[in-house]
């Protein structure tokens, strides 16, 4: 798994984001997690900046991270209470640290980061490694936005202003999509993209159950909203059996 969130990207993350950071978004998961971890402790992929597992670790909650991208973890470094969350760096795919863990969680659309069905299969293995049984692992993740897609078109809008433009683009023969962004930065044109695996619920359910895990819970949201056929997003929760 490439690196696609560098330095440039990290200095500004925070901010590009900063809704997301909001109590009223942060908080339903936060106490999700909470639940499910009931003492023990949890383990994040892609931990980014912190923006989940620093309020889960105020929970009193014991929180390691994996993450790729040094950069941002030397942002989540320079907040408070970062000194009692430990981070590895490197793929959350295939790397292995301490555990066992009672959670493991990998939200906002970090799944797809993993480009490839063996990479995500391969998470879902590593998960199961980490976690005790009785564990649960939670992904939170976007439902692909194909009906969107006008008729014998490729590209799918979600951002428009008089200095920044950013599109989809999907390939439904592979199952490929990227995040493309163009900005203007100081009278320059500057493109970006971020290439994804875009992956359905029943297919997650196959890699979980192929790693030994099971459906608990699904979601269309952190409040435990029904999840139906008109859902944008799901939250879902597979569980290592006991014995």
């Amino acid at each position: 798994m490439d690196d696609y969130f560098g330095e440039r990207v990290a200095a500004r993350y925070d901010e590009s984001y900063a809704e997301l950071f909001e109590p009223d978004i942060v908080g339903p998961m936060v106490d999700v997690l909470v639940r499910l971890a009931d003492g023990g402790q949890a383990l994040e992929l892609g931990i980014g900046t912190g923006r989940v597992a620093l309020p889960l670790a105020r929970r009193s909650v014991p929180v390691h991270g994996i993450d790729l991208s040094p950069a941002m973890v030397t942002r989540l470094h320079a907040k408070p209470g970062a000194d009692a969350i430990g981070v590895t760096i490197g793929d959350f795919a295939t790397v292995k640290v301490d555990g066992p863990f009672a959670v493991t969680y990998l939200v906002f659309n970090t799944i797809m980061n993993l480009t490839t069905q063996a990479e995500q299969v391969a998470c879902f293995a590593n998960v199961a490694a980490h976690l005790e049984p009785g564990g649960c692992f939670v992904i939170e993740v976007g439902v692909p936005d194909l009906r969107s897609l006008p008729p014998g078109q490729t590209m799918v809008p979600f951002q428009d202003s008089p200095t920044q433009w950013a599109f989809d683009r999907y390939d439904v023969a592979t199952q490929q999509m990227s995040s493309n962004y163009i900005e203007i930065v100081d009278g320059r044109g500057e493109y970006r993209s971020i290439p994804f695996r875009y992956v359905w619920p029943a297919e997650l359910d196959l890699m979980a159950q192929l790693a030994g895990l099971r459906l608990r819970e699904r979601w269309g949201g952190w409040l435990r909203e029904p999840f139906t056929n008109e859902s944008r997003k799901h939250v879902s929760i597979w569980e290592k059996p006991i014995g």
